[in-house]
């Protein structure tokens, strides 16, 4: 478990918005904007191209370990739980950039698709429609991400669940501090 941990961990680091700034547009992506390395500063400072870049980076990059660690490893509910968080943890302290990297909405939201899909269905109605009520984005999508450990409590996927709540807690924290420092 623990070689799968550190792959998933690996994979997480590919921070797509620093790549994408650094190699289309020559920037570091965490000294512009709002200094997070994540999709929605990409898009605000880079523009939409970018924007998109990142989240199929970070969206592949969370898609790929996972199918990894279910088809060709152990796929017990606790392997899959301790790598998603991994894949989250890589993403949000990316060790080659001095644990700097995104808030892990994507990677939250791929891990999701991967994992319960319906799920995910879910969620991005619940979003749609916070989203129309209030015409904000950032708390409809953090109040939506709750449906997730629910879900996963009801098909009585524990591990999963728990990791899930771990992952929510971590994301709500870095938004409401604003960074991941």
């Amino acid at each position: 478990m623990v070689l799968w941990v550190l792959f998933a961990y690996a994979c997480g680091c590919f921070n797509g918005a620093y790549y994408i700034g650094r190699f289309l547009y020559g920037e570091d992506i965490r000294v512009k904007g709002s200094g997070n390395a994540g999709a929605r500063n990409a898009g605000r400072v880079m523009g939409r191209r970018a924007f998109v870049y990142t989240v199929i980076i970070d969206a592949l990059k969370t898609i790929f370990p996972l199918l990894v660690v279910i088809y060709l490893g152990e796929a017990s509910n606790l392997v899959i739980a301790c790598v998603v968080v991994a894949i989250l943890c890589g993403h949000i302290w990316p060790v080659q950039l001095h644990f700097h990297g995104g808030k892990g909405i994507v990677v939250y939201l791929a891990a999701s698709l991967v994992l319960l899909p319906k799920g995910l269905l879910i969620v991005g109605g619940l979003i749609f429609l916070l989203y129309i009520i209030t015409k904000k984005l950032t708390i409809p999508t953090l109040t939506s991400f709750f449906i997730m450990p629910i879900l996963f409590m009801l098909k009585s996927s524990w591990m999963l669940a728990a990791a899930y709540f771990f992952m929510l807690f971590i994301i709500v924290r870095l938004h409401r501090s604003g960074g991941v420092e």
